[in-house]
């Protein structure tokens, strides 16, 4: 197939092609099954006797203890019922392609700590919302808006500093050289950088990758330690151009910012639902929103309009990836690199070079590295850059 001007299979082999297929393939099926399941719990939940079984061992509790168990049961069941999938993705399968180099009690450990830290926001935002609506009846969808904004913030803030030491050590970048030639770069894209860190991802996948994360003083660049090894220094540079640019053009902020609309857009969406009496008792609640049982329906709606805004969120993704990628092509000038470096990490990474529409659509948070390459060839022949 030709992808935007580039031939996956004359680009990268059809041999790679179809290994790629054959890798991903099996994980599309395996994350619309458990999609389906997911809603079929919370639907089951919200408006069958599931949810009064759930949350009737928590009779007699404070609101707020009821509103936070029913939270942790509905997490607990779905986390209980996908857990034979995620073991079989993100472990054994993992293994057998020779990606995981994690041991079996690290993967229990990661899979704990995922579902703790699920538990403790999903709890602490369903509390906020029964709050809001318990102190403020008439306007606490203001109220509500407004503390899911003050978590979303501090969630983007904080995440560099609670959360992802959870997983990952942090260090940085050993060789004084590499660091140097990489402060230039950014001094010289007049983007000076602070942090620039080393994960030691190595200890649970072969896997490389980088990415940024943080706002304002929080803010940080972070390597796999797996792209260390094998890439090259022209390389490394294009990586931190490449996220230099998501920096110029502000994506972190922006991307906080769609998250706060979605959040509106939710928080609205479900006080248009609560207004009729008719759902409100379906659901279990008719207190709506100030009633602990309304969490379930809370969730399946979460789920349900996460689920039809995810083509929009990946297409959004997408172009901002591209506007990175031409970011780091103007910076460096260097085609070969960015050529390079996109080729090893869809091998090393098994990049699925030729999706079905649909998924990609659907799913892909970035250009497949056929369109990556094909659109930096034509930039790199543009007068612009040429």
């Amino acid at each position: 197939m030709s992808v935007d001007g580039v031939d996956a299979v004359a680009l990268f082999g059809r041999e790679q092609v179809a290994r790629a297929r054959g890798y991903h393939a099996p994980l599309y099926t395996v994350a619309l099954i458990r999609l389906a399941l997911d809603l079929l719990v919370l639907a089951l939940a919200a408006f069958a006797p599931l949810g009064r079984w759930l949350l009737d061992p928590l009779a007699g509790w404070p609101w707020w203890a009821r509103t936070a168990g029913f939270t942790a049961l509905i997490d607990a069941l779905t986390t209980a019922l996908g857990l034979p999938f995620a073991i079989w993705t993100g472990f054994l399968r993992e293994r057998s392609w020779g990606f995981s180099t994690q041991s079996r009690s690290g993967f229990a450990a990661d899979r704990a700590k995922s579902f703790a830290l699920g538990v403790a926001v999903s709890g602490a935002a369903m509390v906020g919302l029964v709050a809001s609506a318990r102190s403020l009846p008439r306007s606490w969808p203001l109220a509500a808006g407004l503390v899911g904004s003050a978590l979303i913030l501090a969630l983007a803030f904080l995440a560099p500093l609670l959360v992802e030491p959870l997983f990952n050590r942090f260090v940085p970048v050993a060789d004084a050289e590499l660091a140097s030639e990489l402060g230039a770069l950014a001094m010289r894209a007049r983007l000076p950088i602070k942090d620039v860190l080393v994960a030691d991802a190595s200890r649970r996948t072969r896997k490389a990758n980088a990415y940024v994360s943080g706002l304002g003083a929080t803010r940080r660049l972070v390597l796999y330690d797996t792209l260390l090894e094998r890439a090259t220094r022209p390389e490394l540079g294009l990586v931190l151009a490449h996220e230099l640019g998501h920096r110029r053009a502000r994506h972190l902020p922006k991307g906080v910012l769609f998250a706060v609309a979605g959040l509106v857009a939710f928080v609205t969406a479900l006080w248009a639902l609560l207004g009729w009496q008719a759902l409100r008792d379906a659901a279990g609640a008719p207190g709506g929103a100030a009633d602990p049982r309304v969490v379930a329906f809370v969730l399946l709606l979460a789920a349900a309009l996460q689920t039809l805004a995810a083509p929009l969120g990946a297409a959004l993704s997408r172009r901002w990836e591209r506007e990175a990628d031409r970011f780091s092509l103007e910076l460096t000038g260097d085609l070969d690199a960015f050529e390079s470096v996109h080729r090893s990490l869809a091998l090393a990474n098994l990049a699925d070079l030729d999706p079905p529409r649909p998924i990609y659509l659907a799913l892909f948070s970035h250009p497949t590295p056929c369109e990556r390459i094909a659109a930096a060839r034509r930039l790199a022949a543009s007068p612009r850059l040429g």
